[in-house]
């Protein structure tokens, strides 16, 4: 994958990533996380290291779920089930590893977060994957 197709990948994966996820945390926030594991939370949002996460996360959806899939016969849909994949891979790291270390984290967020990053990740997957040949092609006509 030449780096200015990754780069418009990782760009609208990005994007969808995070309208999603401010949407859901914005929605859930208070509904879920805070009922289910606020005696957890800390008082103040720690900017850096979710922007480091989602620096991260992001690159893994171009690398795991985008690049693989785009020569594929149908890239949308390929890029679609890896990165369903690799969200619940992702997230079932987290929660299940909280699940086993933690005393009250509850079943109910564990099976939430694994439905929100399984679905979250996908439709950034399938976004770039649906976007970025298309873009690459507008911006470097060859």
């Amino acid at each position: 994958m030449p780096l200015s197709l990754a780069a418009i990948a990782y760009a609208v994966s990005a994007l969808v990533f995070l309208g999603l996820d401010a949407i859901w945390l914005g929605s859930m926030a208070e509904r879920l996380y805070r009922p289910g594991i606020g005696h957890l939370m800390a008082e103040r949002f720690a900017a850096a290291p979710a922007v480091l996460f989602y620096v991260l996360y992001v690159g893994g959806i171009v690398f795991f779920a985008i690049a693989p899939t785009l020569e594929s016969r149908r890239p949308v849909l390929a890029a679609l089930g890896h990165g369903a994949l690799l969200g619940l891979l992702a997230y079932a790291t987290f929660d299940l590893t909280n699940q086993a270390v933690l005393k009250d984290w509850p079943w109910h967020v564990t099976l939430a977060d694994l439905a929100w990053g399984s679905f979250v990740t996908a439709m950034a997957a399938a976004g770039g994957a649906a976007a970025a040949p298309w873009l690459h092609a507008a911006v470097f006509k060859n």
